[in-house]
């Protein structure tokens, strides 16, 4: 637990740090915990800090754990690929589902906010800015079209965008990730759809968050940085299969 707390307050000062070279305030970045594989024990002393933002991947462990945390006022968000298979199990305590990319799986979760009696539920669009195969999204040329049809869902309120940056060592293509999930927020901000906000970016992780910050992300996700590397390799974890 003294290494998490260390490594928290590395993380911190990280983001304090790419908020003041971009002339940002720290706290337009909000810092959720990715917290695949961390036991409801590991996380609990990081809740009573103050960090009740948990993102997880896999949907079974979200369940698990939020039954052990249920005394904690926590906001859940589901970060990783979600079947539609699964959507059932989300709907009574989920908060935000990040990882919308096809009209099936949103007229899924629309179907079953209706089956639930739940008015609303916030998501962001999950859009695949460095176009690889190895990952989930929607392609940024077709984003605006999803967009338009996740807004006509009542339930379902779209709360922003996110994306995965390419794993690489040139900060430039990192960065363009970024970019492009900009530009796709600006367009979509121009649709002025009822249903929507887009103030939020969730974009940047353990190795890339300073550069997501540079370019305007107002949600950090971050695991490794925090809880140490997991047993597979990050493919396993954003694949709900």
């Amino acid at each position: 637990m003294h290494t998490i707390q260390s490594n928290l307050k590395i993380i911190q000062d990280r983001i304090q740090s790419a908020c003041r070279r971009s002339g940002r305030s720290p706290e337009e970045v909000q810092l959720l915990l990715a917290t695949k594989t961390v036991t409801a024990e590991q996380i609990r002393p990081l809740i009573d800090k103050g960090y009740t933002l948990l993102g997880e991947n896999k949907i079974q462990e979200a369940v698990q754990k939020n039954k052990v945390l249920k005394d904690k006022n926590l906001q859940w968000h589901i970060i990783g690929h979600l079947q539609t298979n699964k959507v059932k199990f989300i709907t009574p305590f989920v908060d935000v589902v990040q990882s919308i990319d096809r009209l099936r799986l949103a007229q899924k979760l629309q179907n079953r906010m209706e089956f639930d009696r739940r008015e609303r539920i916030d998501v962001f669009i999950q859009v695949n800015t460095s176009y690889e195969k190895s990952k989930f999204g929607v392609a940024p040329e077709q984003a605006l079209d999803l967009i338009k049809q996740v807004s006509e869902l009542p339930r379902l309120h779209i709360k922003g965008l996110m994306t995965i940056g390419i794993l690489s060592s040139k900060d430039d293509k990192v960065r363009d990730c970024f970019k492009l999930l900009k530009e796709v927020q600006y367009q979509a901000r121009n649709l002025q759809l009822e249903n929507a906000s887009f103030d939020q970016l969730s974009m940047g992780m353990s190795n890339d968050l300073e550069l997501a910050i540079e370019e305007g992300s107002t949600l950090i996700r971050v695991g490794t940085g925090i809880f140490g590397k997991r047993p597979y390799p990050d493919s396993y974890y954003w694949n709900e299969d």
